[in-house]
């Protein structure tokens, strides 16, 4: 009997099996990962929707581009925490914190931008520049967050643009207590943000 048929029948059967390396998945995984949580919504109310706002996902610079916190330990350098692992993209939390702070808002319908095709009365997106833990002192880490806003109205008529900073000091350099801080202040910038994009 020829070898030919046994071999390809051996090759059939180690394929059937799957696939022999594992591609992106190999890694040990991290054992706990960052979220962004907005406080309990209040009751809901009755009042009819008088504004929708649509959000958009906010661009992000070079450093925030990855699953990892960014630590700036100086003016030109900036590494990452240990052992501190987003769920998913930063950006994409910070949107979602956004339409759960305004949607507490009486009178707001919003919606992620990319859920619904069509006009609203305005339109909130920006670009993400800080978002991670700064250790330039190094006796006082904080978690700084920058967002630089720009708010739109029917047929993207600029409404206003306005910069957004928030600094949170932190126990320690700790995942758990960045962790802790970051969501704080993400809390509180959205709950700035929000307010102007209502009151603009």
């Amino acid at each position: 009997m020829s070898p030919r048929p046994l071999i390809l029948a051996l090759l059939f059967a180690v394929a059937a099996c799957g696939p022999l390396v594992q591609v992106g998945g190999g890694g040990k995984p991290p054992a706990s990962l960052f979220v962004l949580r907005a406080p309990p919504p209040p009751p809901a109310s009755n009042v009819a929707p008088r504004a929708t706002i649509l959000v958009d996902q906010p661009a992000v610079v070079g450093t925030l581009q990855t699953l990892r916190v960014p630590v700036i330990e100086a003016d030109t350098r900036v590494t990452y925490l240990v052992a501190a692992t987003w769920a998913e993209q930063p950006s994409k939390q910070f949107q979602r914190l956004l339409i759960d702070t305004l949607a507490t808002r009486p009178g707001v319908l919003a919606l992620a931008a990319t859920a619904v095709d069509g006009r609203a009365d305005r339109r909130l997106a920006g670009t993400l520049i800080e978002f991670g833990l700064d250790l330039r002192d190094a006796g006082r880490p904080q978690v700084r967050l920058r967002f630089d806003a720009v708010l739109t109205g029917p047929d993207r008529k600029l409404i206003g643009v306005r910069r957004f900073d928030r600094v949170q000091p932190v126990e320690n350099a700790d995942p758990d207590a960045v962790a802790i801080g970051l969501n704080a202040a993400a809390n509180a910038m959205a709950a700035d943000v929000a307010a102007w994009a209502v009151t603009s």
